[in-house]
This record gives structure tokens, C-alpha cells and sequence, in this order.
């Protein structure tokens, strides 16, 4: 099968590239090289030579008929993350990508195997909670005024008391940022145009995928990056709020494995599925983890900043994804080993992650509370 991956030289879709070429598949990568994953603008060295090469951008017509000449199947992967208030581009790349990829596809009357479109935990918002008296519930977007007042924990709309937070299923998606409401609305085009026109179409809502190959540039590409670049230049890792929201943290080898189930499966056909790790830890377990592995004495940063727009906690509930036999593996303290282990992970002279966060603070992404 001839697969095209979007996004192929990037973190998720090099591994997926991998994959495919070691189980038999021909392969196309169709990526830009943005210079905010990719510094230097050159296809990276750990993107497999089996694969055929189109360097060009979802949002340009041309490139994608260039890249789909022969295709079979579209893993789609290609995305623009960040968390700056460019809200018009999270539509353009995101929305505006896989509309083009779907209009080309019923223009061109080309026949599809399988279209697997990523989304992205970030349509749950704050997820799901519980109130011990007033039942499940779905809280809206934190109050900047609670923020401010480093209140960081959503309360219960009838009583104001304290909520549980549960797994999030896919039966409620609720994006609280631009980034969580583009991949929604690119997975309804995705998945309604596909119904309508007969392209088998599934997309996977990937929660926080770690591992090899997350660029140290990409400022979104990852706690861990984040974390190993600023022990890697002196400093403590930062962590955000008070440091006890809770994530699940998959390791790539489970995304990969969850798109190779998507492709394969005719019964995932026309569905939204979590891919997640099974596995709730707190941000600051995180770090802490991290600085054993490293061998450092040092403590996290935990000094009220928080990000606007993020999330308190949020994790997968994969029941969905599991029922096809796809089962995540990886721990933890594997992710970790697997990303210290990467040569792409070595210190660097650029403090990536201390730039990363001085552009936030400067545009007001990164607020920090008063803790008068």
C-alpha cells in the first residue's frame, strides 16, 4: 500500500514513516519544514531515505495533488500548534488543510483505502468531573479572575464545592482553545466528508504523545522537551500552576501503533477514538521524575505562571480504541529513557525552552498569579 503521511518529518509522523516502510508500505511524506520545528529548514536526519519526499504546505492546492500522485491511503498529521493568539492560522492550517485534502480527494474521484486524520485530546477542554452531590459534570473555561488568584481547580456550578476529575469519552468534546476548536472542527470535516462521500475516514484524538524526536525548538512539542532543556542549561524545570494537574503522557510508540489499528481496521471506519496512555500522573511528578533520571538534586519551578487557556486536568478514557486490540505499552520512565537517549536531545547551545518561555510572558500566553 502507498501511504502518504502530512507532516511526515515531524515527531509522531517520522515514526509512523518508520513503520509503514518496515512492514512493507511505500511511502510519501508531505511537510513544510516550518522553521519552528525544523531551525534550520532541512529534512532531518532521522526521516527514513525510503520514503519519496514532497516539501510543500496542506493549505496549497498544488502540493497536495503533488503528494497524493499514487496514494492509497493519507495518514494526516500535519498541524499548527502554539499558544499565541494567532487564532486565524489554527483555521487556516488546520481547518482550511483538510477541507483541501477532502475537495481534491472527491474532485479528483481518487479511490482511498483509509484517510486517518489526527485530532487531539485539547477538544475535551477541561474534560470530565464529578460532583459528589450534583452529579458529572463538564465545567466551562476557568475564570481568568480565579487564575489570577491562583485558584487553579474548577468547582462545581451548583454548589461550588470541589469536583473529581474523571477520564474524558469521546461522546463530549468541549475545546476551550483555539487550537482544541480547530481540531474539532477539522475532524468533523474529516470524518462528515467522508461519510458523505465514501472515503473511510477515522480520527484519532492523540493525548500528550512524548518520546524521540520532539523538536527542542517547537515550543508546543512537549513538557519533557521543555523540562530537559532548561536543567540542560542551569536552570529548573518550570512547571506551570501549582504543578498537580493531571495528563497522560503516551509514548510515541502507542501513537504509531494506534494509527497502524486505524489504517488496518474496517471496523474503526467513520469513528473518533482516544489514543492515550492509561496512565494519570501530575505535572510535577513529572519534573521530578525527570530530575532523578538526570541525577539532579534540583527542585521544579513552581511559581504561579500559568498558560492562558490551558487545561487543569484532562486525561483519555481508551475503552473505545482498545475494543479493535490496540493496547499502549509504554511507561513513564520509558518515555523519558527514550527521549534522553535520542541524540536530537543532547544540550544545545540555544536555550530553546528559556526563549520559548520569555515569547510567552511577552505576549501574555504565560501569566503568572498574585500570590499576595
Amino acid at each position: 500500500m502507498h501511504v502518504l503521511v502530512t507532516g511526515g518529518a515531524g515527531f509522531i509522523g517520522s515514526h509512523v514513516v518508520d513503520a509503514l516502510v518496515a512492514r512493507g508500505d511505500t511511502v510519501t511524506v508531505l511537510d513544510n519544514l516550518t522553521e519552528r520545528v525544523h531551525p534550520t529548514r532541512a529534512w532531518p536526519q532521522h526521516l527514513t531515505d525510503a520514503c519519496r519526499r514532497v516539501r510543500g504546505d496542506v493549505t496549497e492546492r498544488d502540493d497536495w495533488l503533488a503528494a497524493l500522485h499514487d496514494a492509497h491511503a493519507v495518514v494526516h498529521l500535519a498541524a499548527y500548534q502554539d499558544y499565541q493568539a494567532d487564532f486565524s492560522r489554527f483555521a487556516h492550517v488546520n481547518d482550511v488543510g483538510t477541507a483541501l485534502l477532502y475537495e481534491l480527494l472527491v474532485e479528483r474521484g481518487q479511490p482511498l483505502h483509509c484517510v486517518v486524520a489526527a485530532s487531539s485530546q485539547a477538544v475535551y477542554g477541561e474534560g470530565a468531573y464529578t460532583c459528589p452531590e450534583h452529579g458529572r459534570q463538564y465545567p466551562p473555561l476557568r475564570s481568568p479572575k480565579r487564575l489570577a488568584r491562583g485558584l487553579w481547580d474548577p468547582v462545581c456550578f451548583a454548589c461550588g464545592g470541589p469536583l473529581d476529575p474523571q477520564a474524558s469519552t469521546e461522546d463530549r468534546p468541549a475545546p476551550t482553545n483555539a487550537y482544541g476548536i480547530s481540531k474539532l472542527a477539522a475532524e468533523a470535516y474529516a470524518l462528515t466528508l467522508g461519510a458523505r462521500y465514501e472515503i473511510p475516514t477515522v480520527a484519532l484524538r492523540f493525548s500528550i504523545i512524548q518520546g524521540p524526536r520532539q523538536s527542542p525548538a517547537n515550543a508546543y512539542s512537549g513538557v519533557l522537551r521543555a523540562f530537559v532543556g532548561h536543567v540542560q542549561h542551569g536552570g529548573r524545570p518550570v512547571v506551570f500552576e501549582d504543578g498537580r494537574q493531571r495528563r497522560d503522557y503516551t509514548h510515541v510508540r502507542d501513537a504509531v501503533s494506534a494509527v497502524l489499528t486505524a489504517l488496518d481496521r474496517p471496523d474503526a471506519v467513520g469513528r473518533a477514538f482516544n489514543v492515550g496512555s492509561g496512565q494519570v500522573t501530575s505535572v510535577l511528578d513529572y519534573a521530578r521524575a525527570l530530575l532523578d533520571a538526570l541525577g539532579s538534586s534540583l527542585e521544579p519551578d513552581v511559581s504561579g505562571r500559568y498558560r492562558v487557556g490551558d487545561t487543569r486536568h484532562v486525561w483519555s478514557d481508551t475503552s473505545r480504541l482498545r475494543t479493535l486490540g490496540w493496547r499502549p505499552s509504554g511507561t513513564l520512565p520509558e518515555i523519558i529513557h527514550d527521549y534522553l537517549a535520542w541524540p536530537g536531545a543532547a544540550p544545545n547551545f540555544r536555550n530553546w525552552s528559556s526563549r520559548a518561555l520569555q515569547r510567552m510572558e511577552s505576549t501574555g500566553a504565560v501569566l503568572r498569579a498574585d500570590s499576595r
